[in-house]
């Protein structure tokens, strides 16, 4: 089984609900039978991430995440990173350091360093670019990224090495989103994720952030039995994210199946009732989606 929990559904300058980072699990047997998932993976962790976590530590079957009153920050076993604006990485620093010296053994034992996965341009500018500021120096030492985790950097260009895998039974496929560009599409780095079971062979799509483009992603999405993606509610020339405006374009039958994200703090006003009629809905923070049974 897979599972998939919004620790918020917000976009960047939400207040009523945190940013739009989500907890994958994956389960031999399903949350009922287990005390915590055979694996998981955290897709993002921006500025909010922390105090998101530290409310889904409290929830009825997020157990496993609560030490003693505070966030258990090894219970993360895997951090994947689509883009680096920071609602989605700006929790990073917090875990890392807590990884760090939190769970630090007396004898001077690094700690625990949870899988970080992303496309090797994306990982390169995180350090460099975000988070050796704070990162970069520890006692007696420069640091590096590995210091904290460990790194697994997807070769962009080799089809080969754009996957990873959970369970051996689910697979992680990333692709491009054209979420900003600089001179051309897809030259700013920005990943979503398409994920496959592979005993059945279905399959679900998660967008990251993207401006709408269906013509790119049409083959996905009409595969997929489920679909997360992306919404900006305003109206907006130039948006970097999918306009709901231009979502409703997609096909019937794909927007029946598409959870809404990444929205700003008007979701609820009755003007958006249509959505929760004409689409799976906007996505609920704190609740376990089944991906795949």
């Amino acid at each position: 089984m897979l599972t998939i929990t919004f620790l918020g559904v917000g976009g960047a300058f939400a207040k009523r609900n945190y940013q739009s980072n989500a907890l994958i699990e994956a389960w031999t047997e399903g949350p009922g039978a287990q005390k915590a998932p055979d694996d998981n993976l955290l897709v993002d962790f921006g500025s909010t991430g922390p105090m998101a976590l530290h409310d889904l530590k409290d929830v009825d079957g997020f157990e496993y995440l609560n030490d003693e009153g505070r966030i258990h920050f090894p219970s993360i076993k895997r951090v994947f990173i689509s883009h680096q604006h920071a609602d989605h990485i700006g929790g990073l620093e917090e875990m890392a350091f807590a990884n760090r010296f939190m769970y630090a053994a007396s004898n001077g034992d690094a700690g625990y360093r949870p899988q970080l996965i992303s496309s090797a341009d994306i990982l390169e500018r995180l350090w460099d670019q975000s988070l050796k500021g704070g990162l970069g120096v520890l006692k007696d030492k420069s640091a590096t990224l590995q210091d904290y985790f460990d790194v697994r950097a997807l070769a962009n260009k080799n089809p080969q090495e754009i996957a990873f895998d959970m369970l051996q039974n689910y697979r992680f496929s990333i692709f491009p989103t054209d979420h900003l560009s600089i001179q051309r599409k897809y030259d700013w780095p920005s990943l979503g994720l398409f994920v496959t079971d592979t005993k059945s062979n279905a399959s679900a799509f998660f967008s990251g952030d993207t401006k709408y483009d269906y013509e790119a992603y049409q083959a996905m999405l009409h595969e997929s039995k489920v679909i997360f993606h992306d919404v900006q509610l305003y109206e907006q020339p130039d948006p970097v994210h999918a306009l709901l405006s231009e979502l409703w374009n997609l096909p019937e039958e794909i927007r029946r199946k598409t959870y809404l994200y990444h929205f700003d703090d008007t979701w609820d006003e009755p003007r958006f009732d249509s959505v929760r009629e004409q689409f799976a809905g906007f996505v609920a923070p704190r609740k376990r989606y089944t991906i795949f049974e």
